[in-house]
């Protein structure tokens, strides 16, 4: 029998006959569903057990220990050179398909070392070098990059907006089940109050169209769309920022138009980089370091910034400190004091 067909036993019907059992890998996608994880983790913890199983040969991991899985994670990083960041992950994926699909407790898996990763700086982009690299760029991904400078939101939180998280009248974004399955409130700039509104007029109009063509759903979360029959096509739950083309969902089969792909955001903002002669390895996600930077520069204090970001401790938000454009920790010379 194929390894990726093998499962604890046959399944049987409300009428008492068998059918074949679940794949691992599917056991694995409705173990990860049911703990709502997100599709991104699904695909990734997917891969790294395929690859585990694909290099010891196709053999069971119920076969397997310790010693296979430390060996698979060595040879991530002595022949795949792989960051400590990826090892732990697919160390993590591992982790979750013997505790939660085998439901085999290994206590010499938790005792795994862990890579340390390296403690890097982020790269930050002074506001005249966001001037430089946003002046340029329009449309929608212009918009998206503007509100990740002006809200310090991460790329996919932006992207997962919906109407009804956008506040007009109080000037601000909620921010649904960011980092940690926490919602948390920031600002919408002033001077993208205009913009905003008027691409979601445009979105708006998409919506109509779609409605009239019997389309207009959008993917809910959760069991809402049990709960809310009608809300998939409201266009209170619509995407704020919508692809342009229709799509096939992976999960469900049903064809809806998702949010704009995180690809088109990162390739837009490599090309801004490259035609504002910015050297910095700058991503997305830079503006939001820049965000957070640009206000303790202003004199917000550092709480006041660990909640628009969204930061569990106030360790994270401190590594801020050690970039501002004050010298080391922001920390003022005495010498610059002197008359």
């Amino acid at each position: 029998m194929d390894t990726f067909t093998k499962s604890s036993g046959n399944c049987v019907n409300a009428g008492g006959a068998s059918r074949p059992p679940r794949r691992l890998l599917e056991q694995l996608s409705d173990r990860i569903r049911v703990k709502h994880y997100s599709i991104r983790t699904e695909q990734a913890y997917s891969d790294w057990v395929r690859r585990f199983i694909l290099f010891h040969g196709k053999r069971h991991p119920r076969e397997m220990g310790a010693n296979e899985v430390e060996a698979f994670l060595t040879h991530l990083a002595v022949a795949g050179r792989v960051s400590a960041s990826t090892q732990n992950q697919a160390k993590s994926a591992l982790l979750f398909l013997y505790k939660e699909v085998l439901e085999t407790e290994l206590p010499w898996l938790d005792e795994v070392e862990s890579a340390k990763a390296t403690k890097r700086l982020p790269v930050v982009l002074t506001p005249a070098e966001v001037q430089r690299l946003l002046a340029p760029i329009e449309g929608t991904v212009g918009l998206i990059l503007r509100l990740l400078y002006g809200t310090g939101m991460r790329i996919m939180e932006c992207l997962r907006l919906r109407v009804k998280d956008v506040d007009f009248a109080r000037g601000e974004i909620l921010v649904r089940e960011g980092k940690g399955f926490k919602d948390r409130v920031t600002m919408l700039p002033e001077k993208l109050l205009a913009p905003l509104s008027e691409h979601l007029a445009r979105v708006k109009a998409l919506h109509e169209a779609d409605l009239a063509d019997g389309w207009g759903e959008v993917y809910l979360p959760w069991a809402l769309e049990r709960k809310y029959p009608n809300a998939a096509r409201e266009w209170a739950w619509q995407y704020v920022f919508v692809a342009a083309k229709r799509s096939v969902d992976p999960r469900s089969g049903a064809v809806r138009r998702h949010h704009v792909g995180a690809q088109t955001i990162q390739r837009a903002m490599r090309d801004a980089l490259r035609h504002a002669g910015i050297s910095k390895p700058a991503t997305p996600h830079t503006l939001r370091h820049s965000f957070a930077t640009s206000l303790l520069e202003s004199g917000y204090d550092i709480r006041t910034v660990q909640e628009l970001l969204g930061h569990a401790e106030v360790s994270t938000t401190m590594i801020y400190t050690h970039v501002l454009r004050r010298g080391g920790r922001g920390v003022r010379s005495p010498f610059d004091a002197l008359v």
